[in-house]
């Protein structure tokens, strides 16, 4: 797999997701690190949920703010923003996903990637 970015670059986008989940009081934030997995699709997975649509469509904004601020970049591809119930932010080795409380028990995002590296973010 080729990759466009460096580590260090991954990683800072990580954060600046982290950071737009927590000005919008996103719910247990963690950051799966994928790069030591053989076959993983991105370097870090950003996962996070909130009760209503409205706040994960407001934390998906707040995360592409942020990270257009700082890099100037567009998610590759998005998804999910019309129900608001698991939206989906590609930046190519990062991967955030804003689930509403229900969607995420549901689909169990962490338990699929049960290998990788989960560090644990406070909310703000």
């Amino acid at each position: 797999m080729v990759k466009n970015k460096t580590s260090n670059e991954s990683a800072y986008i990580s954060e600046l997701a982290i950071y737009g989940i927590q000005e919008k009081k996103g719910n247990e934030i963690i950051r799966l690190d994928l790069r030591n997995i053989f076959s993983s699709v991105a370097d870090y997975f950003v996962i996070c949920h909130a009760e209503s649509a409205t706040q994960v469509k407001a934390i998906a904004n707040s995360i592409e703010d942020e990270i257009f601020k700082a890099t100037k970049q567009e998610p590759w591809r998005k998804e999910g923003l019309e129900f608001g119930e698991w939206i989906l932010l590609d930046y190519i080795d990062v991967v955030v996903h804003v689930f509403r409380t229900d969607k995420r028990e549901f689909y169990g995002m962490e338990e699929l990637w049960g290998d990788a590296e989960i560090k644990y973010f406070q909310s703000a």
